[in-house]
């Protein structure tokens, strides 16, 4: 969004503007309050992404969790695996070093080792979860605007937030994805299950008119 300096003091009637790298010219007031938001609702959905995650593993056996559909496929484990290498990675020092550390070995994530029992891989995950989100939570809104890289890549924070976001999101939708294949019909659905829209827009139409009379906000549906 870009405004210009006089439409920005007339919007949010702050004396002053900053000249943001990603925003244009907005008003330091408005600005501060965006930038807090966003930090809040990244780990708003950074948690809802580990829910979902946990709540699909949560429905297979021991057994289809190292299950793969293919040679070349990856298991829950394995992916759970590289999810958990790369957040130690990349938010260990996050605003000090390289994303990319010289320990890391990439290519071992992708490859069962005798001690990657189911138990060990789910404490790598719970341990890199921890830190990431350990990390967001000391985050202030002026660090969004500092530069960080990864493998020498320069980006600012707001883009290093938002590209592991993305990068999580595509392995949560995978580790779904294959827990539902192997529950089959024991499976419960973590959204709005098939056929049952309408009845949660109704139930939510009818909650928001009651809570409108007590002045309450609505409950948010997914």
């Amino acid at each position: 969004m870009i405004i210009s300096e006089n439409l920005a003091r007339e919007l949010w009637g702050q004396p002053g503007a900053t000249e943001h790298p990603l925003c244009g010219v907005i008003a330091d007031g408005a600005l501060l309050m965006i930038e807090q938001h966003f930090l809040a609702d990244t780990l708003l959905q950074l948690r809802k992404l580990k829910a979902q995650a946990d709540g699909a593993v949560a429905q297979i056996t021991p057994e289809d969790f190292f299950a793969v559909l293919g040679p070349e496929e990856n298991s829950i484990a394995v992916i759970m695996k590289h999810v958990a290498g790369n957040m130690r990675s990349r938010w260990t020092d996050f605003l000090t070093s390289d994303g990319e550390k010289p320990d890391r070995n990439r290519d071992s994530e992708f490859e069962l080792e005798p001690q990657n029992t189911r138990e060990q891989v789910l404490t790598l995950w719970e341990d890199g979860w921890a830190l990431m989100l350990r990390t967001v939570r000391s985050l202030r809104p002026e660090d969004l605007q500092r530069t960080v890289t990864v493998r020498g890549e320069a980006h600012t924070v707001l883009e290093a937030m938002n590209r592991q976001l993305t990068h999580y999101a595509a392995h949560v939708g995978q580790i779904i994805l294959l827990s539902k294949h192997f529950a089959g019909e024991r499976w419960q659905s973590l959204s709005i299950p098939r056929g049952r829209s309408r009845d949660v827009d109704v139930s939510k139409t009818e909650l928001a008119s009651r809570s409108s009379l007590v002045d309450v906000p609505p409950t948010r549906f997914r």
